[in-house]
């Protein structure tokens, strides 16, 4: 049966692809939740108005069943239409991918974009969407001949018509951004006041009513006998998970999460998942035992705890304390004497919270993940080792200077080497001098020490630091006058060698497998911060003067006079990329 239904499925597609419903109108409805009981909003009526509207203007609609995705020619499915996905990627050639974050939304552009349809019908423009984002692809599409529908509305192909959209489509996203402002300050007042404006953890009852969270007189005895249990400081959580399973204490029914076959079925095709109970585990009771809700606290947005309003304590402050205390006596960290060696381990930390991301590997595919402080605004809490080494790879390719920005630098640096110069004769010529004057009072005090400790200028030992302090003045003098004598050209020199390395390593990395990849890594940078719209990095001793690429090249003069004091860091920087090379050729030989 499942092949058969797959090779119907099968000879359809082909059927779209060939050409057949070319001059078919698909109908799109979306039942958000951001508002679910707007009757407005239902599927049912929405299917029930297109339809209507489809045979009122004679648009025929095409007569295909996809699993998954259509059902006679209707798309109908369940999502916000004002979130979208921030994460854009723009390639060299200008080509710029955006993901839709609805699924049927995003098969239906697929097919009309192609010519497979002639349209769509919908009710209006905010079931379409209400974003800037899914907004700027309806609008394109229109553009290039794709029909849109709207029951509730009809755009003329004149100024006014692209005004009354423009108009609809801003309404459409004000009224999405209006609605989540409500819905986040209504949140935050009430839990400010003391009401649960979120599911209540077991030992409570969610009727529906965030202002009283009733108790439940089967599982909150059970739950206080533990807490009592615990703090006598002779049971274990598993102690405590087996005492609650021998008293019949189980979590509440919960359904499992929908498949992505059950998420995607039509209204007609939705399965009813039963709610099963489970057995508690040692993680349920830590949970618990954790837990401030227990003793009359609620959340707020801010992540502290208030008196509550909606519900009663299960356990005393004084005893959720002890238990706490208990807890923290017997906690263990753990710390592994071998971890896991992956590519890029530690190198790569939340840019706002600091947090380091952990490589670990699922479906034989490395990921990182991040603990994030709480409030942390990150919300690129796991990306994959291959996204990691392509942000790697852009911040290589930019890190060298091209041929045009070293001209550029040598140009505006040469007409200022002369001025250069002659303040380094002028310092040159004053350490001269304080050079002379040192020796000069060093020379005095050697030849009038016993007069000078006859007259009480001095005592023993203050002669003695005083002279120990015109040495090291002079030392100072000395070391100063060594490295001013740096040659300017010598320094250039250096930094463009160093920055010709790193462009020749950009290929080998681009070519380079994950171990190869994470020596270059470590070789020039050490470390990454990262959130999902910011990337920024620090490079290793010796590589700093690339890192200030941009102010390199438009102030040469101020950069390159702090590198001399760094000089020295750039040979270091030149003879471990070099060191590096010389162990690839040695491999591949």
């Amino acid at each position: 049966m499942t092949q058969l239904k797959y090779n119907i499925e099968t000879d359809l597609l082909k059927q779209i692809s060939a050409g057949k419903y070319r001059e078919k109108y698909l109908v799109y409805n979306r039942k958000s939740t951001d508002e679910p009981d707007n009757q407005k909003n239902s599927i049912t009526y929405q299917k029930a108005e297109n339809t209507r509207f489809a045979h009122r203007e004679a648009l025929p609609i095409a007569a295909i069943t996809l699993q998954g995705f259509c059902a006679a020619g209707v798309v109908s499915e369940r999502h916000s239409g004002f979130s979208e996905d921030t994460n854009i990627l723009i390639t060299d050639d200008g080509v710029v991918h955006y993901r839709i974050e609805r699924p049927k939304f995003q098969k239906m552009l697929q097919f009309v974009s192609q010519g497979y349809f002639k349209g769509v019908i919908c009710l209006c423009w905010d079931r379409i969407s209400r974003n800037k984002g899914d907004d700027t692809l309806v609008r394109k599409m229109m553009r290039n001949g794709t029909d849109f529908r709207f029951v509730y509305a009809k755009y003329d192909q004149t100024s006014s018509g692209a005004l009354h959209m423009d108009i609809d489509g801003m309404f459409a996203e004000h009224h999405s951004r209006v609605t989540s402002e409500k819905v986040r300050i209504a949140t935050k007042t009430a839990r400010e006041r003391g009401i649960c404006t979120y599911r209540a953890p077991i030992g409570y009852l969610n009727q529906g009513n965030m202002t009283r969270k009733a108790t439940d007189p089967e599982r909150a005895p059970v739950i206080q006998r533990m807490y009592e249990l615990y703090a006598s400081g002779d049971w274990t959580l598993s102690d405590l998970a087996r005492f609650a399973n021998s008293h019949g204490f189980v979590t509440v029914p919960m359904r499992r999460r929908r498949t992505r076959d059950e998420m995607l079925a039509e209204e007609d095709e939705a399965v009813q998942i039963e709610r099963v109970s489970r057995p508690v585990t040692e993680n349920h009771v830590s949970r618990i035992l954790t837990n401030p809700f227990y003793t009359g606290k609620v959340l707020t947005t801010d992540g502290s705890y208030v008196p509550s309003a909606s519900h009663e304590a299960i356990v005393s402050d004084q005893l959720f304390d002890r238990v706490q205390t208990f807890l923290k006596q017997k906690r263990t960290s753990i710390y592994y004497e071998k971890k896991l060696d992956l590519p890029l381990r530690g190198l790569a930390r939340c840019f706002h919270c600091r947090r380091v991301y952990t490589p670990y590997v699922q479906k034989r595919i490395q990921y990182f993940g991040s603990r994030c402080a709480p409030g942390c605004p990150n919300k690129l809490k796991h990306f994959s080792l291959s996204y990691l080494a392509a942000k790697i790879e852009g911040l290589l390719s930019a890190l060298y200077f091209t041929e045009d920005e070293i001209d550029q630098m040598n140009a505006r640096i040469s007409t200022d080497i002369a001025l250069h110069e002659v303040n380094r004769r002028k310092e040159l010529d004053q350490l001269e001098r304080k050079k002379k004057t040192i020796r000069d009072d060093l020379g005095y005090i050697c030849a009038n020490k016993l007069a000078l400790l006859k007259a009480g200028v001095y005592s023993p030992e203050g002669l003695q630091q005083e002279e120990n302090k015109l040495k090291d003045e002079l030392i100072d003098l000395q070391t100063r006058e060594q490295t001013s004598d740096e040659a300017m050209h010598e320094t250039m020199k250096d930094v463009v060698k160093l920055s010709e390395l790193v462009k020749n390593v950009v290929p080998l990395y681009k070519f380079a497998n994950l171990r190869q990849k994470d020596e270059i890594t470590r070789c020039i940078l050490s470390e990454l911060s990262i959130s999902e719209t910011t990337l920024q990095f620090k490079c290793k001793t010796g590589f700093e003067c690339l890192e200030n690429h941009f102010r390199a090249v438009c102030d040469p003069i101020a950069w390159l006079s702090e590198l001399f004091e760094s000089n020295n860091s750039v040979g270091l920087g030149i003879q471990s990329i070099q060191q590096f090379i010389g162990n690839q050729q040695a491999m591949a030989v």
